[in-house]
């Protein structure tokens, strides 16, 4: 079978790479703690969503759902603790929301049944939670790095959610690889579901961080690479809906401007050397840590 696995940002930061420098920035740090709150909050409400679709079929799934429902209230709980603690803010986070561009990217159903409803759902949970464990497990590295009091309290808190979000991924590997076992169509429908995800999931995570110049153009590369792993005949279709919402996309306008006024009032010769620069090339400039 594929093995569906994160990719970096760009081809060129991983996961640790960028969080090398966001812990150097208390403001930055605060906000993505904030961001793994409001996301671990979603997920409880759109898995709850998916249970009540699945209306009590199959029995065992709606069991596991309901206990995964649980794990994600607990860290969503334990995030709003910590971030109580640090008296940051508990609202929802600025910027592209990960999940909204990922619902977003959705844009398109093709589901005739609740099997491939199901499966479907599985390799979405799948992917996403990879992608949480590739950064919970960066995050804990880097803080391990750079000790002090805070950041040992984080540490913490990221350390006890850690093993339940790799147990939520063994979980989903494990029910992907039982139903593609059934059938070699049940294989296939597996390895298309995988596949297109993975692409959504890479859309939805370069959407929510690039925000430089041509990141419009590099969207709507992001959409054609999901429209090759759609059928021949929905493509047309989700391609003439997606391509204008990347490419007149208000929030992302929205971003950049208060990135750069908040880059222009908190030190304007840095914001005319380096970030005004990347912004109009639309390359990277972060260096990568050692």
């Amino acid at each position: 079978m594929t093995v569906a696995y994160p990719r970096k940002f760009r081809n060129q930061l991983s996961a640790y790479d960028i969080l090398s420098q966001v812990v150097k920035n208390r403001e930055i740090h605060m906000i993505t703690l904030n961001r793994y709150r409001f996301n671990e909050q979603r997920s409880c409400k759109d898995l709850t969503n998916l249970i009540e679709v699945l209306n009590g079929k199959p029995r065992e799934l709606v069991k596991e759902l309901s206990h995964h429902v649980k794990d994600e209230a607990n860290h969503a709980e334990w995030l709003t603790d910590l971030l109580y603690e640090l008296g940051a803010d508990l609202g929802t986070p600025p910027g592209v929301s990960y999940i909204d561009n990922f619902e977003r990217l959705l844009g398109y159903s093709s589901i005739q049944d609740q099997e491939t409803g199901m499966i479907e759902a599985l390799a979405a949970i799948n992917v996403t939670e990879k992608r949480g464990c590739e950064y919970f497990s960066a995050h804990i590295k880097v803080l391990k790095e750079n000790p002090s009091p805070e950041n040992d309290k984080i540490r913490a808190t990221l350390e006890r959610i850690m093993p339940e979000e790799a147990g939520h991924v063994r979980w989903g590997n494990r029910k992907l690889a039982e139903v593609a076992k059934q059938s070699p169509e049940h294989y296939q429908k597996v390895e298309q579901a995988k596949q297109k995800y993975v692409a959504i999931e890479q859309a939805a995570y370069e959407s929510g961080m690039d925000v430089l110049g041509g990141a419009e153009l590099r969207r709507v590369d992001n959409l054609l690479k999901i429209a090759n792993t759609l059928p021949l005949w929905e493509r047309p279709q989700y391609l003439l809906k997606s391509i204008p919402d990347a490419l007149f996309d208000g929030e992302l306008q929205k971003t950049r401007l208060d990135l750069l006024q908040q880059s222009w009032q908190k030190d304007p010769a840095q914001f005319f050397q380096n970030l005004l620069p990347m912004f109009l090339s639309g390359e990277l400039s972060v260096k990568k840590a050692k």
